[in-house]
């Protein structure tokens, strides 16, 4: 090799070393982002932080608006689970409406002391017994005997059928005679008891 074709060479190897070194800084060069692409990128950024504000106040009133339905939902099943357990609790009122004539068809007879004491005391000792069972099978299911002589009388449950005058001022008001024993199923007044009630008169 002749020292001119060396020399060429060597001029090549230099020349390529320049050629990195252009390239590096055209690399370098490309990392610098157009000031058009800039703001589109902002622009981007922008719009995609409104979507997602509107996203969350969507899932603020979807779940706002469960809450409301789920609420409301269990409101109504404890509506209904009340209006169910009102009607077991009366569910039996027509049926005691009717056995309630019967009890005061024993009381008839008890009340004539005289006549009962007369009839044979095995037979007498029985029908207290059956009398006592009806009362105890009623009282299970709700029933209670309203029997109000010395209360005051209040038209919500009782029926006045007489007053009667009194010098005795504490006994103005107030129930002095039951003529007919009233009865309440749970807290429901079925037949109101009949009443004569004291007036004091000044």
């Amino acid at each position: 090799m002749n020292t001119d074709d060396k020399k060429q060479q060597d001029d090549v190897i230099y020349d390529d070393s320049s050629e990195k070194e252009t390239k590096e800084e055209v690399s370098l060069d490309s990392d610098i982002v157009p000031e058009e692409e800039t703001e589109s990128s902002a622009f981007l950024i922008k719009k995609l932080k409104e979507k997602i504000k509107k996203l969350e106040a969507e899932k603020t009133e979807y779940m706002d608006g469960w809450q409301r339905e789920r609420a409301d939902f269990i409101n109504y099943k404890k509506r209904v689970e009340g209006e169910k357990l009102e009607i077991i609790k009366y569910s039996n009122e027509n049926l005691v409406s009717d056995i309630i004539p019967v009890l005061d068809s024993f009381d008839m007879a008890f009340a004539n002391k005289e006549a009962w004491e007369k009839v044979d005391k095995n037979w007498r000792v029985g029908v207290e017994y059956i009398h006592t069972q009806l009362i105890k099978i009623l009282g299970e299911n709700g029933l209670k005997e309203m029997n109000p002589l010395g209360e005051k009388f209040d038209p919500k449950f009782h029926v006045a059928e007489e007053h009667i005058e009194t010098d005795d001022e504490k006994k103005d008001g107030v129930i002095v005679i039951v003529k007919k024993k009233g009865y309440m199923l749970n807290d429901r007044v079925v037949i109101a008891p009949s009443v004569v009630v004291a007036e004091f008169k000044r």
